[in-house]
């Protein structure tokens, strides 16, 4: 899929839902034995279009997901290209077991779509909030797991998932009017991070949401003399530890900065990655606390965490003079 600047903008204005459904419109075509399955979220997952014109390729299974997970193995096992979707907490944790059973252990493929993960549902709490995911789904074998950073990299990741041999998981941040990380096409690979910005003190890892704020965030940093790399991780599973290594040999201080618990994310796997570097720097660790805390607004709770571009930039200035 050719990502431009139209089309860039406009995926920022849907959002990374109905950028998705957007983006399964025009790949579906180019998708051999194609089955699209939700659990009562065509809308929600920007798929109406799909449904009406691909009809014999989409089946809505009722809010049963778990059935739905289970359907999905089975038509997958009978060769199938099977793509899921519906709310990033009934998508992972609801359907757990199938996911480890079904897809992981007997392998059969299937793209499961997570939906408004993070916690731009706040407002409805957090049952509706997905901020444990990745740390469950990345202890399962034979699962990739994706976390694009705006509507243009939802596009790619969800081209690439559907070519990955192994089921993927692809994680869906943010709302309507996302910021925009990118305004013309480039190389998307699964399991390789893409340097957005170098710099020599600081280096921001960042995923989903975060990518777009880190990038504001270090041009902050720069302000008090610190030069500030961010790099783009979209791929949570299987992480970029090259792309680790080579950075954690080049900077004074890491920062990971995710729209999900501190505890078993994307600053999780960089922290085994970089476990065997001798010499590292130091890691600030920055994402929801461990702890479910009050409902509110997406901005409200963010803020709270300190996963704003002000917040990121003063964790980071603070980390390195504490501990550099």
């Amino acid at each position: 899929m050719v990502i431009d600047e139209k089309k860039s903008t406009l995926f920022s204005r849907i959002g990374s839902r109905a950028a998705f459904g957007m983006a399964m419109f025009e790949l579906a075509p180019g998708v051999d034995d194609l089955m699209v399955l939700t659990g009562d979220t065509s809308t929600s997952a920007g798929l109406d279009r799909f449904k009406k014109k691909y009809s014999e390729h989409f089946l809505d299974t009722g809010i049963a997901e778990q059935n739905m997970m289970g359907i999905a193995a089975g038509m997958a096992s009978e060769g199938f290209n099977v793509v899921t979707a519906t709310f990033s907490p009934f998508q992972t944790l609801r359907c757990l077991e199938q996911i480890k059973m079904n897809l992981a252990y007997m392998q059969h493929k299937v793209v499961f779509v997570g939906l408004a993960s993070g916690v731009v549902l706040g407002n409805l709490g957090y049952s509706h909030c997905s901020v444990e995911d990745i740390g469950v789904l990345r202890s399962i074998p034979n699962l990739t797991i994706l976390s694009p950073a705006d509507g243009a990299e939802t596009a790619k990741a969800t081209a690439a998932a559907l070519k990955h041999p192994q089921s993927v998981y692809l994680r869906l941040t943010g709302g309507a009017n996302a910021e925009i990380v990118y305004t013309e096409d480039y190389n998307f690979e699964i399991g390789k991070g893409i340097v957005l910005k170098d710099g020599e003190d600081i280096a921001i890892f960042a995923s989903g949401t975060m990518v777009a704020k880190a990038l504001e965030a270090a041009h902050k940093i720069e302000q008090f003399g610190k030069s500030c790399s961010v790099i783009n991780m979209h791929t949570i599973k299987p992480i970029d530890a090259a792309l680790i290594s080579d950075t954690c040999k080049k900077v004074n201080l890491i920062v990971s900065v995710e729209e999900h618990s501190v505890i078993g994310g994307l600053g999780s796997a960089i922290a085994e990655a970089s476990a065997s570097i001798a010499n590292k720097p130091p890691h600030i660790a920055l994402g929801i606390n461990d702890s479910y805390e009050k409902s509110g607004a997406y901005e409200d709770i963010l803020e709270h965490h300190k996963l704003t571009p002000e917040g990121i930039a003063t964790s980071a200035i603070e980390g390195y003079k504490s501990h550099v």
